[in-house]
Parts: structure tokens; C-alpha cells; sequence
């Protein structure tokens, strides 16, 4: 458990770095973050794909890559791919999945915000649910503008998570009300993320940037104000949430699906 002590001299950087440190024990049993089905990699592959092309050995540098999940996914397309996370211990099971799928995918421990990787060094750059955590995404998003070469693209695949539209919140409202009756699975929809847990995940939440929720439109004019142009918004996510409903509840996979997530790719 967490002291007051110890938080008290941890910055919200730091805490995000714990947190998922910690969710690393389970973030490959929640459906919404690994893949599940031959299906659901198709999905993403085909919106890997209608973004970024096939790899044809490009450069990619998965940013935030966890567990590696997209970086195999940009590897199947043929991609030459680099894995870059905060968390030691999510970048263990990636290099685990790589050595026991025989991929040689490079991974490294480093912030999302401050790489330190060098200039013009990726042709791709993609990060899944990264950009609603940053604490200063308009110097995250120059980052990334510096490491893509000319003519390089972004990939950001993200949503608000704190805004919820009238579908989802009748269907939150009616999953809390079958558990009370002891009809229902406790947990929110990414997973079985409860007690002190949640109350991290919410505290961190309240106080990043996206506080009041990652919304397209904000992402995209920090995307322009940083320097892409042709920034394009996809919100087309349905193929990849029906094959992802076979592992939830149908209340929790009709909340995902109304839940305002999309895809944004933007060129240097």
C-alpha cells in the first residue's frame, strides 16, 4: 500500500509511472487491452493499415506500448518497431511476448513526453490510450513532431473517458444496479480495476491535462498548434468494438461502444 508519506513526495509523473507499473499484473487478462481473437487483430490491422500503410520496413516507435500489443500488430504489418514505456514492469511481458513469438522488437524504458531519442529517427509514431495521461501533451506532441522525418506519420488511438454520452451512463447506471441486486460483475468496462486501485486511477485522472476528457477536437488543435498538418479524425471504431463485445457484458460492450474514441493520424 501506498503511505500518505510516499505520495507526498511523489509528482503526478511519478505516480502515473507506479500505476501502471502495478496494472501490468493484469493488463493482459482485460479485454479492450490485449487482443482476444483472430478477429479483433484483423480490425486493428485494417485500421493500422487505412492510417500508416503496410511497414514495408519503416521505422515505428510505439509509444506507452505496455505490454507490447500494438508493437506486435505493427510488426505483423512490417514495420522495423521500437517499444518505448514508463514502467519497467510492463516492458518485462513485452519482451517476453516478443522472445516467445521470435520477434525482434526493441524495447526501452523512457517518458512519452521526453524520449530522448533522436531527430527525424521514425517514419511512424502510434500510442493507444496514452494522450488522455499526459500532463503536458502540446510539449509531448512537439516531442513526437521532432523524432518523425519529413513527411512521417502519427497515429493516436485514444478517447474521453470521463464524459460519458445518455447510452452509456443508462447502461453504467443499470450494470451498478444489477450488481447491487447480485445480478452483475463488478469492475469498470477496461477491467477489473477496483479499491485503492481506482481511487489512484481517479486521482490521477482529476489532475493530468485531459482532466475534463480527452475530447478530438482539443487533441486535434494541439496536434495543428504543435506543428502536423493533415491531421485526420477516424471515429470509425466499430469493427474493432464488436469483436471486442464477445468478452464483456452486454451493458459494459454497449458502453464502450457508445463512448466517444477515435482514431487520429497527423503528417510532419
Amino acid at each position: 500500500m501506498t503511505t500518505h508519506a510516499a505520495r507526498a513526495n511523489m509528482n503526478l509523473r511519478d505516480e502515473i509511472q507506479a500505476y501502471w507499473s502495478k496494472r501490468a499484473e493484469t493488463f493482459d487478462s482485460q479485454p479492450g487491452h490485449e487482443i482476444f481473437s483472430e478477429e479483433e487483430r484483423a480490425a486493428w490491422h485494417a485500421l493500422l493499415r487505412r492510417h500508416l500503410g503496410d511497414g514495408a520496413g519503416r521505422a515505428a516507435l510505439d509509444l506507452a506500448c505496455g505490454t507490447a500489443v500494438v508493437s506486435h500488430l505493427l510488426d505483423d504489418l512490417g514495420f522495423e518497431v521500437t517499444g518505448m514505456d514508463w514502467a519497467e514492469p510492463m516492458l518485462e511481458r513485452a519482451r517476453a511476448k516478443a522472445a516467445k513469438r521470435g520477434r525482434r522488437i526493441r524495447f526501452y524504458l523512457g517518458d512519452a513526453e521526453n524520449t530522448l531519442e533522436p531527430d527525424a529517427s521514425y517514419d511512424v509514431i502510434t500510442n493507444r490510450h496514452l494522450v488522455w495521461t499526459l500532463v503536458d501533451p502540446l510539449a509531448a506532441f512537439r516531442e513526437w513532431h521532432r523524432l518523425l522525418k519529413p513527411g512521417g506519420k502519427l497515429l493516436v488511438v485514444d478517447g474521453d473517458f470521463v464524459n460519458a454520452g445518455p447510452i452509456a451512463k443508462a447502461a453504467r447506471a443499470l450494470s451498478a444496479w444489477l450488481v447491487r441486486l447480485g445480478l452483475g460483475s463488478s469492475g469498470p468496462v477496461n477491467g477489473p480495476v477496483t479499491g485503492e486501485m481506482a481511487a489512484t486511477h481517479q486521482s490521477i485522472l482529476s489532475r493530468v491535462y485531459f482532466s475534463e476528457g480527452a475530447r478530438a477536437d482539443a487533441v486535434v488543435a494541439l496536434l495543428k498548434e504543435a506543428g502536423f498538418s493533415r491531421v485526420t479524425l477516424d471515429t470509425d471504431m466499430r469493427a474493432i468494438h464488436r469483436t471486442q463485445r464477445k468478452n464483456f457484458s452486454f451493458l459494459k460492450g454497449l458502453e464502450r461502444a457508445t463512448q466517444h474514441r477515435y482514431a487520429i493520424s497527423a503528417q510532419k
